[in-house]
């Protein structure tokens, strides 16, 4: 429609969905959070991974059938929002997730129930709130295109994560690998660690999460386009800034991309116009990140090499700041997606490895594929889940 003639836009049905439809602040998001663990007491849990610079904690929504605790063979997955202040619809979006899931469990419905009691999922919806607190107050008409992007101390949190990606790559180019170098858990450098290192509190919250629960799949909600990407994210040429490096698991990563880009109402709509001037819709609405544009340091790679976690970003809108009043389209939008996305944590194949003579799982055991250069380990009761293409 004609972004001038407000009189021309066709009217978007209202969800039927009753969720609470605005903005909310860290307050708010809080008393929201509140409202739905005691709405459904036997299936979530609210914790915090940490604080952020300025002493906001970042909660954690859980919504399992068990809350607090990891069944053996359960595989864990987790949403990531927030992570650019500014960009604020995937905070919304989980906090309708929230709600979302425990009114439908509630109510019986069975695709799910078999969700909730068959995944163990996490929901982070802010992991910078003190950058959405300065473009909350702002609003989404003066928030602009950076104004809370960044962290209080300025820093950009999905730069901010280890570059294990070119470790590996040396190690690569050497004939290192796997023998001598790892394909996966790759460690983190030493003088990532050190206490004068410009690591955020939010980003090394986040990374003790990872560490702490074996997370099979995950996806990181940003705003300011219409795309889906995937790793890696950072360019094997350091002096390009566009390049295509596709990861060992190029294939799986395209197919879980592609999931969430073909369910989503926006992305999927032919008559949509672009958001600024790359045509996404000539890749199906997806594409590798280091071929869209160089980022070192993101948390998808880091997740992909350090942990068994595979993880892919969403760009859920051309506006970083929608108005309250798009909030239920948005919902309507991606709440297939949001949906279909998380049961594909079952996919692939999954099992337990035990001792035989005591029966007993075993931590850290590893998985190999033939053909495919990246490993996985099983968690500490000895159950793995690895995700394959077909065949």
């Amino acid at each position: 429609p004609d972004p001038d003639n407000p009189y021309s836009w066709p009217s978007a049905p209202l969800p039927t969905d009753p969720l609470d439809f605005r903005h909310h602040n860290y307050k708010e998001m809080r008393k929201l959070m509140k409202r739905v663990m005691d709405e459904c007491p036997d299936i979530t849990r609210v914790y915090s991974i940490g604080k952020s610079s300025r002493g906001l904690k970042l909660y954690v929504m859980e919504i399992s059938d068990h809350p607090g605790h990891h069944e053996v063979g359960e595989p864990e997955f987790r949403y990531v929002a927030g992570m650019h202040g500014n960009e604020v619809l995937g905070r919304e979006l989980l906090l309708n997730l929230m709600e979302y899931l425990c009114r439908e469990f509630r109510r019986g419905n069975p695709r799910v129930v078999q969700l909730v009691t068959e995944t163990r999922i996490h929901l982070l919806p802010s992991m910078n709130p003190d950058g959405y607190e300065t473009a909350y107050k702002l609003g989404s008409e003066l928030s602009g295109w950076a104004m809370g992007r960044w962290t209080y101390e300025g820093i950009d949190l999905n730069h901010n994560f280890a570059d294990l990606n070119t470790a590996l790559w040396d190690a690569e180019d050497n004939d290192l690998v796997p023998h001598q170098f790892p394909n996966h858990y790759i460690p983190i450098p030493e003088y990532y660690t050190f206490a004068n290192a410009t690591v955020a509190p939010e980003t090394r919250a986040v990374i003790d999460w990872m560490q702490r629960y074996p997370f099979v799949l995950s996806a990181n909600l940003h705003g300011g386009e219409l795309v889906v990407t995937y790793p890696f994210d950072m360019t094997r040429t350091y002096w390009k800034a566009q390049e295509l490096p596709p990861p060992p698991d190029d294939g799986v990563f395209r197919w879980l991309a592609t999931v969430y880009a073909t369910s989503n109402l926006a992305m999927a709509n032919e008559e949509r116009r672009l958001c600024h001037y790359d045509d996404f819709t000539r890749y199906g609405n997806i594409i590798n990140g280091a071929n869209w544009h160089t980022v070192a340091g993101s948390m998808n790679d880091f997740s992909y090499l350090h942990t068994n976690c595979f993880e892919i970003t969403v760009e859920l809108s051309c506006d970083k700041f929608p108005h309250a009043s798009e909030l239920p389209e948005e919902w309507e939008n991606n709440r297939e997606s949001l949906l279909l996305y998380m049961e594909q944590v079952h996919r692939g194949i999954k099992g337990v490895v035990r001792d035989s003579d005591t029966d007993e799982g075993i931590a850290n055991a590893i998985i190999s594929v033939d053909g495919i250069n990246h490993d996985i380990r099983t968690a500490v009761d000895g159950d793995y889940w690895r995700g394959v293409e077909p065949g």
